[in-house]
């Protein structure tokens, strides 16, 4: 029987690591990250809880080039099981149309190398964030995000995002929702699976960074139902069940995963304005 490989972006973040141990017992791991250095040292720490049977990509996740190559090496592993993409930029970190290359068109890249290793058993899931729902499903903006690999797709969004690094980062986690719900028909022709998954505020470096450096943060953290944040093995185990057989009849969706942050948003917005 062929070896399943279970491919994961972002595998040296806190959300990739800990879906990396969820999943190691059911087949291959292969992480990919822009860092070397840092998939180096997920591999040393997920060998030190005995999980061995690791192998690591660099990919600079906005190069069709690297990204191929990827796909490649996924292929040369075994079958494709599961396709976890947590590779993304948060508003902190670049900017906005560095944002919208890594999560919007990083997300269209991935897409269409991995396509055509899908097969029935194949789940891949996508990591949006709470915030694409805060930006109305509305605008001249919706048709460029489902086209993410159209020739200007960055100019275009700019246009909409004003260089705002923020916008930048909730617009592009939308695109990533409706290019799932928008591809879901191919890779269904396949027999597989496309979901998207929606954090809400998580405990991991990522996060950490953007609540030191965002009031916004606190102040929906405590509007939260749940009154915390979520911790990455929260996020892991939602997407193990999405790439489990358990999920067998789910595509298409996004599952968030964010404390009921969303929900109570009309609520939050009425206490505010009080």
């Amino acid at each position: 029987m062929a070896n399943e490989v279970y491919v994961i972006t972002g595998g040296s973040g806190g959300m990739g690591k800990a879906t990396a141990e969820l999943v190691s017992n059911k087949g291959t791991i292969l992480l990919a990250d822009i860092s070397e250095e840092r998939l180096v040292q997920t591999k040393e720490e997920l060998a030190v809880k005995g999980i061995s049977d690791v192998h690591y990509q660099t990919v600079d996740i906005t190069s069709k080039e690297d990204v191929a190559k990827l796909a490649e090496k996924a292929a040369e592993l075994g079958t494709l099981r599961g396709l976890v993409h947590t590779a993304g930029l948060s508003p902190t970190m670049a900017d906005s149309k560095r944002i919208t290359a890594v999560n919007l068109v990083g997300t269209g890249l991935i897409l269409e190398a991995f396509l055509p290793l899908a097969n029935e058993k194949t789940s891949a899931v996508m990591v949006s964030s709470m915030s694409a729902y805060m930006v109305p499903r509305q605008g001249p903006f919706m048709e460029a995000l489902v086209q993410p690999l159209a020739e200007n797709a960055v100019e275009t969004m700019e246009q909409f995002t004003q260089g705002d690094s923020g916008a930048a980062y909730s617009m592009s986690k939308l695109g990533v929702i409706l290019v799932v719900e928008d591809q879901a028909w191919a890779w269904g022709e396949k027999g597989a699976r496309l979901n998207s998954l929606s954090p809400g505020t998580i405990n991991t470096p990522m996060g950490r960074q953007e609540a030191a450096q965002q009031q916004q943060m606190k102040v929906m953290l405590d509007h939260t139902p749940l009154r915390r944040e979520g911790e990455p093995s929260e996020i892991a185990s939602a997407m193990e069940f999405l790439l489990s057989d358990a999920a067998s009849y789910i595509t298409g969706i996004d599952l968030r995963v964010d404390g009921g942050t969303i929900a109570n948003m009309p609520r939050m917005r009425a206490s505010m304005s009080r």
